[in-house]
Parts: C-alpha cells; structure tokens; sequence
C-alpha cells in the first residue's frame, strides 16, 4: 500500500495514522485463525510468553496477552515481514523497518483496560529512539470493550512520563482522549511516545488485538536482547519463581 503525502503528514502531525480495511477476505480470515491458534498454545518455558490476569470478583485466570510468538509461528511470521504491515512502516519511518516485537492483547470477557501511558515509558529508549507500532483489530473494538482511544498531537512533547508508570492528572492536563473503534481488519499505526489508553471489557465476548512494534533498520536489530531481558526481568507465570514478586509493567 502506497500512502498518500496527506496520510505521512497527518501521521507526523497527529501521532496516529488509522486504515481500515488492511486485512480483508483470506488475508483477515488467517489472521483470526491464527489467533486461535496461539491463544490454544500451551504455556512451554522457553517458548511464547503468556501472560494472565484474575477476573475481579471470581478469581478466575483470564489470557490477558502473548508475546514473542512470530518464531513458533509460520503465518505470523509471514505477516509481519509481508508488505502490508512492513512496507507502511518504512514508509512512515522513513528507511527500513525492523520487527522490535509482537504480542496480541486477549482482553477477554471482564478483562481489565489499559492505564494512559506512552509505550516509550516501558525503557524502550534503551535499546533504540523511536518505534512505531501497529494495532490490527481481530474482533470488533468498540467502546463497550475499551477499544484504543489516543490524544492528538502530544507524541511531539517526548517522553511525558516516568518510567514503568502510568501518566498522572498533571501529566494528562490538556489532553484529550479520542475512542476510536475498530473492525476486524482495521489498523491503527501510532508513534512509541503517542499517549494512548484502553477501558475494560464490559462485553460477554473477546476484544483481541494484534500489536506489531517497529524500529528503523539504521538503530539495529534489537528483538532478541528485547526478549531476552525481558524474560529475565518479567517472565511469563510458567516461568515464575514460587514466592518471589514481580511487578506488572504499563
């Protein structure tokens, strides 16, 4: 897909650049078949990271996403080299695009939203000075079941929060968070310092959501060591230490 001037300099200008429809017909029905495919994966040490969240009220363990799965994945794998996600990228970065990293969002019936925080919070910085990920929406995102909602404009002010914290009320001042809702197929590509939030899902099904992270080739490939440390800093529950502590991270 060849992106116009208009969709480049309303990217740089807003933080977010929306697409409908990038995944249609087959393209669409693998992607939704694939999530069902990893979502069904055992928890294997070693292997693609899941993490869980407890139902408020019942206890009960909910999927609340998968990360590093491309490797275990011939079709996702395929995807997130492929042109549609890959070749948009370099457009909007301005060279080469590098995978950084891969998870989907479960956000399964009573799962809990996403606090206002910029990606870059998470010490992205540490590794290179810039990503852009992309949302690709595999159930419906609407505001029942806390679809992405981002502010305009305020990616150009850097890094607004500390790290590992979501952002605060005097941080957030002068924001304004804009909802938008998704169908499957849709994407969204925002910049890593875009504030963004997400509410919970007040609906009986699932809210489950693609996010695909790029980097400019020019800083490197830096997906390995990403995983690698994060493994050792916030492993998945198959591969927690009974009775020590970890701390969740935005």
């Amino acid at each position: 897909m060849q992106l116009s001037p208009q969709q480049i300099e309303d990217f740089r200008t807003s933080g977010y650049l929306l697409i409908r429809g990038l995944f249609a017909g087959q393209a669409l029905a693998d992607l939704v078949g694939w999530t069902d495919d990893v979502e069904a994966w055992p928890e294997v040490p070693g292997k693609a990271m899941k993490y869980f969240e407890t139902a408020p009220g019942e206890g009960q363990r909910l999927l609340q996403r998968i990360e590093n799965f491309c490797p275990y994945h011939e079709g996702f794998r395929r995807m997130c080299d492929g042109p549609e996600v890959k070749g948009i990228m370099a457009q909007l970065l301005g060279e080469e695009a590098v995978l950084f990293k891969e998870k989907i969002n479960f956000k399964l019936a009573g799962g809990a939203g996403f606090e206002p925080h910029q990606d870059a919070q998470a010490d992205w910085g540490r590794y290179c000075t810039f990503h852009i990920t992309a949302m690709v929406s595999v159930d419906p995102c609407t505001l029942e079941n806390g679809c992405l909602e981002m502010v305009l404009g305020h990616h150009n002010r850097g890094l607004i929060g500390d790290l590992w914290q979501p952002l605060g009320d005097e941080q957030m001042r002068g924001m304004d968070f804009i909802a938008i809702p998704t169908a499957p197929g849709d994407a969204i590509f925002f910049d890593s310092f875009a504030p963004h939030r997400s509410g919970p899902n007040r609906t009986n099904g699932p809210r489950r959501v693609l996010y695909i992270t790029y980097n400019r080739n020019s800083e490197g490939d830096w997906r390995e060591q990403y995983y690698a440390d994060k493994r050792m800093s916030f492993p998945p529950d198959c591969e927690r230490v009974p009775g020590q502590a970890y701390v969740y991270k935005v």
